[in-house]
């Protein structure tokens, strides 16, 4: 069955991106009007992204950057970040996912421990948005390139070649690191206590939660968590758990699931009226409607 366009919410991906032999994989973005944004979520991989179309506004290890067509952006490892759509009808991207023991993040040699290692971990900055201006620009545009066309035409040894690349990739970017190379203490302890709190919404969201529930999780009082929530997450809390909740009422309906009550009640919508509500904002169509769009396809 077809899937419909929706928000991608699992904050910590599950997903593989690509195999345990060759753990790379392409993916093209597009945002419009009816799915303007990727919400805050991060993986074990790190990405190299081109913007081909439109502008969006990243954030990134709770940073926010303005990016435009041809803009670069390189996420490493473990980084919260999310996307949003800008001021253009269409945003579109292409972004090649991997995991750095592909590069050999996961051996004892020299590139491992001093380089690869301590950017998995976050003890290395490198920078995450590299424009037209930037002087490791033209290169890098060139090795994406060349990724492009290798995961196109794969010629024999292409993953040697990409190997090599992504590698490239890190030295060029280490070049132009900023001076002392890590992340402030602040930005490391706010990305901590907000990865607390979204794995435990992602955990009980089928629970009833309250505000001050999740405030307890960050030890925070619900009046600086509502602010804080809001501030990285560009939405409130009960909008993202009603978000993720309908994403996983979607998910139930398309495994077959025709029972909108018990779905409902599945999700953590324990009002079927007020999931009847949130989801037609969402959608733009009631449940049955959405039931019957499904068993069309």
């Amino acid at each position: 069955m077809k899937r419909l366009q929706t928000l991608a919410l699992e904050q910590k991906e599950d997903a593989r991106h690509g195999d345990a032999t060759f753990p790379i994989q392409k993916y093209i973005t597009s945002l419009k009007p009816d799915y303007p944004v990727i919400t805050t979520h991060w993986h074990e991989e790190a990405e190299f992204t081109l913007i081909t179309e439109g502008d969006a506004s990243y954030q990134i290890d709770l940073t926010s950057y303005a990016v435009e067509k041809d803009d670069l952006i390189f996420i490493p490892p473990l980084l919260l970040h999310s996307v949003s759509r800008g001021q253009s009808t269409l945003y579109q991207s292409e972004t090649y996912v991997f995991h750095m023991n592909f590069l050999g993040g996961n051996a004892t040699d020299i590139c491992s421990t001093r380089y690869l290692m301590p950017l998995t971990n976050e003890e290395l900055s490198v920078p995450c948005l590299i424009r037209p201006t930037h002087p490791a620009y033209v290169s890098l545009r060139k090795i994406f390139a060349q990724i492009s066309s290798l995961f196109a035409n794969p010629v024999e040894g292409y993953e040697l070649a990409i190997k090599a690349l992504l590698l490239q990739v890190i030295f060029l970017l280490l070049q132009n690191r900023t001076p002392d190379g890590k992340r402030s203490v602040d930005t490391a302890n706010a990305s901590e206590k907000l990865k607390t709190v979204l794995d435990y919404i992602h955990l009980h969201y089928a629970e009833p939660l309250t505000v001050a529930g999740l405030a307890a999780q960050c030890y925070f009082s619900e009046y600086y968590f509502m602010r804080f929530f809001k501030k990285h997450m560009n939405m409130t809390v009960v909008e993202y758990l009603n978000n993720l909740r309908l994403e996983k009422a979607v998910e139930l309906f398309e495994q077959g699931n025709t029972s909108i009550l018990e779905v409902s009640l599945a999700t953590g919508f324990h009002n079927l009226s007020y999931f009847h509500k949130v989801f037609k904002r969402k959608f733009h169509m009631t449940p049955r409607e959405f039931l019957k769009k499904l068993s069309s396809f």
